[in-house]
């Protein structure tokens, strides 16, 4: 039997996974209110109910991946907004990828990345993240690539604390972001021990339509 219904509902009980644990960040030195960064697209309807629930901002964080030239699925690093760049330089040796050809991979996803942080933005500038408690959110993992990226372009962007937050995940990969201190804290709902998909646990796994996050994050 599905975890959640849809992603509202996955929003909600992860937001009250939340409330008990206390506000993200709450009594660090240095650590300010927390923003809540949905990962676009999946992750941006249940982020809005957290968001509403911690009474925190709501914006997407724009990643992507930098797939090897040869094994475009591999990735050596990642690109985020205003300028952020993370790097894998053991894959970068193993694979023998020249400089020329990190700029041109990073050139391509650049602009990708741009136009559809535009897009999903619609003019407004990015949530400032420096001094705060970022809540990256998603609708859950698997392998976990994408998190573990977007968690090194908070704390780039200035995060003072990273928070990754997600309703159902592989233990592996929960484990493995834990020893690794990737985020500060890593919150999950369900850890079920037989784990294929994310879709698998929802009874409701539509895909997240474009105009579906611009109209989430317009919203007042």
């Amino acid at each position: 039997m599905a975890e959640f219904t849809d992603r509202y509902d996955a929003g909600r009980q992860l937001a009250e996974h939340l409330a008990s644990r206390g506000w993200p960040g709450e009594g660090r030195a240095g650590v300010g209110p927390p923003v809540v960064l949905g990962l676009p697209r999946g992750g941006v309807p249940v982020a809005e109910v957290v968001a509403r629930e911690l009474g925190a901002p709501l914006d997407v964080i724009m990643v992507r991946k930098l797939g090897v030239p040869a094994h475009p699925e591999l990735a050596m690093g990642a690109i985020g907004e205003q300028g952020a760049r993370v790097l894998d330089a053991s894959i970068v040796r193993h694979y023998a990828v020249t400089a020329e050809q990190v700029a041109e991979v990073e050139r391509r996803e650049r602009e990708t990345l741009q136009r559809r942080g535009a897009l999903f933005r619609a003019g407004r500038a990015p949530l400032d993240l420096h001094g705060a408690s970022a809540v990256i959110v998603d609708d859950g993992m698997a392998t976990g690539a994408t998190a573990r990226v977007a968690c090194s372009v908070a704390r780039h962007l200035g995060a003072a604390h990273v928070v990754l937050a997600v309703p159902v995940a592989a233990r592996d990969t929960v484990s493995r972001i834990r020893e690794e201190g990737e985020a500060d804290e890593v919150l999950v709902v369900a850890t079920p021990r037989f784990f294929r998909s994310v879709g698998e646990h929802y009874a409701d796994f539509a895909a997240v339509q474009d105009e579906r996050v611009v109209a989430i994050l317009q919203q007042p």
